[in-house]
């Protein structure tokens, strides 16, 4: 009889430790979405669902494991393992696995008393204290009707004397068409009269607000938060300057209001360093002074193939002397795939980012987690790759056609903006970022297969036929879908078949899905395996 009751201890104690170990909403999964996705999956927030209560999770759980699994959410575009960069948006691995556990196990909504208390978001944005500016535009009507929407609005600064701004931020007045915030300012009076020209309110110019005399002093984009610059720093904006907001507003917003506003905070002293944001490396240099293009053919890359361009800016830094980098801005239209920046002087090379795929619609400031020292006589080396065939699922055009060097979104660009300024002794100490960084997952090195895998489906893109691969260490049922990016089944390939032990490399048809991106789900009796694909047809 006591080793009976021993056993059903042991049992008791055993079944215990592994109900406490499966996640629970309350306590291990609201943490982690609050902190990472609350504050685009939110009432007015630019996610196509909310994630700020239990039902809201559960109702989602297949679609966030998904999405975390395969890195596509939170958005995070530029590669951590190349440079560890301030304000990265990544989930630790012990978070990415506690949400996969919880949604393969039914997400558990635990204890909601024991839940952190739901967040909530101003409306008049993050930054605290009252801003010494606030710039409203008029209220615009979007024209993006079949094609995207630049559309500039001048306001007077009607500043006394040069201020040096310190903080910035971006309050889009309607989030579902905002989709990027450029912010210059003007001394020249060319903005103001090509506004005045328009019919307006605003006019639209792609590429910049329609004058290369303005500076660039800030951007926007959804998922990031409000520029702040490290103390001692700011970007001058000269005195009866206008401010000039460039937004970018989808092709379907017609018809939808905007009334998007700026909040600046000024520094009270004048002595401040002066900070720019440039675009160094550009293929806007034909004669290759500052900027030498390779190939030196301004962005040419024909339909139906792919391109690699560098870039080398070999003497900025010979006429600067030492520079202090705080960050960087690539950016590129859809076309572009890939992008890199880093510098070299003599045998050392520093890494400045690398974007492995390029996402048109994700991308912004990236700053430094501490100021990086340039010194003189270095050498900034960008590295970009086009692709302009029909596996770019981003290709504006079907069939391709050539694409060249222009401002409207079908055309294509190559530029990195430094944001820069002169350096002094112990800059490189300076630290913009000093919070924690998240632990990198380990990537395996085994080629063994797990238990059960579902490998990358070939080909992918596909076209009319996928086969979907996969290994089982013993016999199960296995369930395959194919669900779009909110979740949604788009079509079920296969419904609890009994699939034999081994590798499978199956084929099925997918000839009557619409192009797009989606996930590929693969449910066993050992839980839910997923991969990102796309579909052209």
């Amino acid at each position: 009889m006591k080793k009976l009751l021993l056993l059903l201890s042991s049992a008791f104690i055993m079944h215990g430790d592994i109900y406490a170990q499966t996640p629970v909403w309350s306590t291990d999964i609201a943490p982690i979405l609050y902190n990472n996705c609350a504050s685009c999956h939110r009432p007015s927030g630019i996610g196509p669902f909310e994630l700020l209560t239990y039902n809201d999770a559960k109702n989602k759980a297949t679609s966030i494991s998904a999405s975390v699994t395969t890195g596509y959410m939170p958005p995070w575009p530029p590669d951590a393992h190349y440079n560890r960069l301030a304000h990265e948006r990544l989930l630790s691995q012990a978070d990415i696995d506690k949400i996969k556990d919880w949604a393969a196990n039914g997400a558990p909504q635990g204890d909601p008393n024991l839940a952190p208390p739901t967040p909530t978001f101003s409306p008049d944005g993050e930054l605290p204290g009252t801003p010494d500016k606030e710039i409203q535009i008029p209220t615009f009507t979007s024209t993006a009707s079949s094609g995207d929407v630049y559309q500039c609005f001048t306001i007077p600064s009607n500043l006394a004397s040069d201020k040096f701004m310190t903080a910035f931020e971006a309050i889009p007045g309607n989030r579902d068409i905002v989709h990027h915030v450029i912010v210059y300012a003007d001394t020249t009076g060319t903005c103001a009269q090509l506004d005045a020209n328009h019919p307006g309110p605003g006019y639209v110019s792609f590429g910049g607000p329609g004058t290369d005399e303005a500076i660039m002093i800030g951007a926007w984009v959804p998922g990031t938060i409000p520029m702040t610059l490290p103390d001692g720093f700011g970007i001058r904006i000269p005195k009866n300057a206008d401010i000039v907001l460039q937004i970018h507003y989808p092709a379907g917003s017609a018809g939808q209001v905007d009334s998007t506003r700026l909040k600046m905070y000024f520094s009270s002293s004048s002595s401040l360093r002066n900070v720019s944001i440039d675009p160094l490396m550009n293929h806007l240099d034909p004669t290759g002074t500052i900027c030498a293009m390779i190939p030196n053919d301004g962005l040419n890359i024909p339909a139906n193939q792919t391109k690699v361009y560098k870039q080398e800016a070999r003497y900025a830094s010979t006429f600067l002397g030492d520079i202090s980098l705080l960050g960087v801005a690539p950016h590129m239209h859809l076309i572009g795939r890939s992008i890199n920046c880093y510098t070299t002087k003599g045998g050392d090379t520093t890494k400045l980012i690398d974007i492995p795929k390029w996402d048109f619609s994700w991308q912004g400031l990236y700053f430094f987690r501490n100021i990086t020292k340039i010194p003189s006589g270095s050498v900034v080396h960008s590295e970009a790759f086009f692709d302009n065939t029909s596996s770019n699922p981003y290709n504006p055009s079907n069939p391709p056609q050539n694409v060249t060097a222009g401002e409207a979104t079908t055309d294509e660009m190559m530029i990195t903006y430094l944001i820069w300024t002169r350096y002094q002794a112990g800059d490189e100490n300076k630290k913009i970022d000093s919070s924690a960084l998240v632990p990198l997952g380990i990537e395996s090195k085994t080629t063994v297969y797990n238990d059960q895998e579902l490998f990358t489906p070939y080909p992918n893109p596909s076209s009319n036929q996928i086969y979907v691969k996969y290994y089982l260490k013993n016999a199960d049922e296995v369930s395959i879908d194919i669900v779009d990016l909110q979740g949604r089944v788009i079509t079920q390939l296969s419904n609890k078949k009994y699939v034999t032990q081994g590798y499978h490399a199956e084929p099925y048809s997918v000839a009557e899905i619409p192009s797009g991106n989606y996930i590929l789900q693969m449910h066993t009796s050992r839980g839910n395996f997923t991969e990102k694909i796309s579909i052209q047809n």
